[in-house]
């Protein structure tokens, strides 16, 4: 079906910044494959793709379901050589953590963690066979500190953060690179716009659009860069945080977060 031919496989490709990557992987000449749950216009944006002159492949699957996770690394195993993995699926949302659903918090960890750790070490063997191969892992500027009321999703993208520093040195030496993106805030949709403007002047200080995002995430990736920060303020927002002590730092982004939630 696609041997002997160069794919980048992007999961929550069909929507939001999982989308605009893979239509900038498309402009670079890279045939794509879209990994989404199912009923998110997957095939919309494979069309997309194809207009920008690729071949795109699509798989459906519930990336907190393991089968499911196993038998499409093994599909894509089996039928494609794969060069670049971006590991863009991510669950978020802002609740007080003893209200909240049990079903939330294990989709966080399941979607944040585990399918990103499963799918690079199923697809890993097949990176390390090509001339040159990259991950790109999707973490967050929230993986700079504990968030109150992001308590499970902060501390999940900064295990994003730490595993992929961690597995670029480990393959150091062999063709598969690892970058990891902690995007600033991005209004990818009409729910996460809305947190974003609850949040204040903190939730508005590192925006940046999700368009600008992929192509500097793409063009850092190709460049071999460990780690990418979108955006020039975001650069400034970093340097700033570091200068915090934690326990203000922690206090002022967990009141961020807090607006979120609060009724109007």
């Amino acid at each position: 079906m696609g041997k002997n031919k160069k794919y980048a496989l992007i999961t929550g490709g069909s929507q939001g910044f999982g989308k605009l990557l893979a239509l900038e992987l498309s402009r670079y000449g890279f045939n794509v494959i879209l990994v989404a749950l199912p009923g998110e216009n997957i095939e919309e944006t494979a069309t997309e793709c194809r207009q920008l002159g690729v071949e795109a492949q699509t798989w459906e699957a519930d990336l907190t379901n393991r089968d499911e996770l196993l038998k499409m690394t093994a599909w894509a195993n089996k039928n494609f050589d794969i060069n670049i993995l971006i590991n863009n699926a991510g669950a978020g949302g802002t609740q007080t953590f003893h209200k909240s659903d049990l079903t939330y918090i294990e989709n966080l960890i399941q979607i944040n963690v585990m399918a990103t750790s499963i799918i690079t070490h199923q697809l890993l063997p097949n990176l390390l066979r090509q001339d040159e191969s990259y991950i790109l892992n999707v973490s967050s500027m929230a993986s700079f500190s504990p968030i109150g009321f992001k308590t499970v999703y902060s501390a999940t993208k900064r295990y994003i953060q730490h595993f992929s520093r961690a597995l670029c040195n480990e393959l150091a030496g062999t063709s598969v690179f690892v970058s990891v993106v902690l995007p600033g805030p991005m209004k990818t949709n009409a729910e996460i716009t809305g947190r974003i403007e609850k949040q204040g002047f903190l939730g508005k200080i590192g925006l940046v659009t999700p368009e600008k995002a992929a192509r500097v995430s793409i063009r850092k990736m190709l460049k071999k860069k460990p780690y990418i920060i979108t955006g020039k303020r975001n650069y400034i927002n970093k340097f700033l945080l570091s200068l915090v002590p934690p326990k203000i730092k922690m206090h002022l982004m967990t009141q961020a977060a807090k607006r979120e939630i609060e009724e109007v």
